[in-house]
């Protein structure tokens, strides 16, 4: 026992230093973490849904009427209330990083990283609140009986959450120089038309899950839409995700952009093409909870690739050094 105690001491003290002694690689690595744990939160509330676990734990907060951790219950099956009960106590861990985040930037801010470190301040203090936020929402998901709209809103919600901690992460690593573009700024503008398009396709997704099966719960209402024609809209706005992406894609190359802004974006035409095979797979396979759960997934991650490539296309400079007073030769002629 004391040399397992020996050996976690070192690592014990290094993750407390971390956000408390909190540097820019700390802080960036804690941002990341937000990230990745808002990801998997949204991709395990997927996985409620589709096990028919939604009202597992049929109160809130509590899981039954009289306890806090599941009992028996008359109405769902052990396994069902294991799924629920295990994404609420999901909440606490990012809840955990949402506060290591938030102390980390205030750390950093105090440690004179400079004046331009306190944005972090107020981008990390996003996290706790939408945690809170979104535990709150959970209480109306369930006290609604998994009503389509709030759960809609729901995962609009983790969509938001994810976003905030992105910029989160790209912010803390960089500089505090004013932006500048690295693009031809009608470039720049397609990007952000395409962040407004992926946005859109998510909101139609969640309209085509809230209309389709895998309602979470026996109990629990659907969208009155015809499923094939919110499917068929669906599909639309995909061809017009990948068209936009293919022409920020081509023209980053033909205007010999920065190197890193065209791998971002061929990395976001790849995961939508990977997403897009997805989706044809659980379409002919009449939605299979398996694989819808992949598409979710392939969601998050084609939102994440969208944030990161607009990232890409703009600069503050190195941390500590002031941007370039002006935009790059090849900017500048594009």
């Amino acid at each position: 026992m004391t040399r397992l105690v020996d050996r976690l001491r070192p690592h014990a003290i290094a993750f407390y230093r971390s956000f408390w002694f909190s540097t820019p690689a700390t802080m960036r690595l804690w941002a990341l973490a937000a990230v990745v744990v808002n990801a998997g939160i949204t991709v395990t509330g997927a996985a409620v849904r589709l096990t028919g676990s939604g009202l597992g734990c049929p109160t809130w907060p509590r899981c039954t009427p009289d306890s806090f951790v599941p009992a028996p219950h008359d109405s769902h099956s052990p396994v069902n209330m294991a799924i629920e009960f295990g994404n609420r106590l999901l909440t606490f861990l990012v809840l955990a990083v949402a506060v290591a985040c938030l102390i980390a930037a205030v750390r950093l801010a105090r440690a004179g990283h400079g004046e331009g470190r306190r944005v972090l301040v107020r981008l990390a203090a996003l996290q706790p609140i939408g945690v809170v936020a979104q535990a709150l929402w959970g209480g109306l998901v369930v006290r609604t009986l998994l009503n389509p709209v709030t759960v809609s809103v729901h995962f609009l919600l983790s969509v938001g959450m994810i976003a905030a901690a992105f910029t989160l992460y790209a912010r803390s690593g960089e500089g505090d120089a004013p932006p500048h573009r690295l693009v031809h700024r009608d470039i720049r503008t397609l990007g952000f038309f395409l962040t407004a398009a992926v946005f859109v396709l998510i909101i139609v997704g969640v309209v085509v899950t809230g209309t389709g099966p895998h309602s979470g719960d026996q109990a629990a209402s659907r969208f009155g839409f015809d499923i094939e024609s919110v499917v068929r809209l669906h599909t639309d706005v995909v061809w017009i995700v990948v068209g936009l992406t293919f022409a920020l894609l081509f023209a980053l190359h033909v205007t010999d952009s920065p190197g890193r802004a065209r791998r971002g974006a061929l990395v976001l035409l790849g995961v939508e093409l990977a997403q897009g095979v997805i989706g044809y797979v659980q379409y002919f396979l009449a939605v299979p909870a398996f694989i819808v759960g992949l598409h979710v997934l392939g969601a998050t991650l084609v939102w994440i690739a969208t944030l990161r490539v607009v990232f890409l296309m703009r600069s503050r400079g190195a941390l500590g050094a002031p941007a370039p007073d002006r935009a790059l030769p090849h900017t500048a002629n594009a």
